[in-house]
């Protein structure tokens, strides 16, 4: 109920949202760039002793710090950088074993065209992992791996809210996580030792009630 008013939501259309997402899910390319991706940061940060160094712009952002905070809750350090903020020294935080795990829909975002020119001017070898809808865009020159999307239709009634191309991300992302845990056997105990605080933490340690 809001302000007094009963909501009434007709199933048929959040069952055909569902859906939508869900088809956008299982129409995610895949190919052997999933195996690149996961072998080249499981190099620069496992045998490297670099990081992940994830960003995008706008919702793709939100998706990359979420798929950064998951990386390093998983066993493989990462962070988000902010794209604009990297030009204002964030840039700094960036070391020549790191690589870059960046997120564009479009594949030509302004900014995070900018970020990997400013990073390769400071490290030249840096490599880059892109997850991107759009196969034919400027970053997919830029990138050593490309993840895509394979572009679906945005749900949102205006076709351009980005709402089924961010879901599409996320999951991506998730794969990577996954794939990356079994490469480098990642085990309870290892997450209980880097998330010691909450039910999770409980779980890991097999001391939740």
């Amino acid at each position: 109920m809001t302000g007094g008013v009963t909501m009434h939501h007709d199933t048929e259309a959040i069952r055909a949202i569902l859906d939508k997402e869900a088809e956008a899910i299982r129409n995610i390319p895949v190919n052997g760039e999933f195996d690149r991706a996961v072998q080249l940061m499981y190099e620069r940060v496992h045998r490297g002793g670099g990081k992940i160094i994830s960003s995008g712009m706008g919702k793709a952002g939100h998706v990359a710090n979420h798929i950064a905070t998951t990386l390093s809750s998983t066993g493989s350090p990462a962070l988000f950088i902010h794209p604009s903020e990297a030009q204002h020294g964030d840039l700094g935080i960036i070391r020549q074993n790191d690589l870059l795990l960046l997120l564009s829909n479009s594949g030509r975002t302004r900014e995070i065209i900018e970020l990997v020119a400013l990073t390769r001017a400071l490290h030249a070898s840096i490599p880059v992992i892109l997850i991107t809808g759009n196969p034919e865009g400027e970053l997919v020159n830029k990138s050593e791996v490309v993840l895509f999307t394979g572009h679906p239709d945005e749900v949102c009634p205006l076709g351009l809210t980005p709402t089924t191309s961010s879901t599409a991300m996320a999951v991506i992302g998730d794969v990577l996580v996954v794939l990356l845990m079994k490469k480098i056997r990642f085990t309870p105990e290892d997450y209980a030792r880097r998330h010691h605080g909450g039910y999770l933490g409980q779980k890991s340690r097999g001391t939740a009630v």
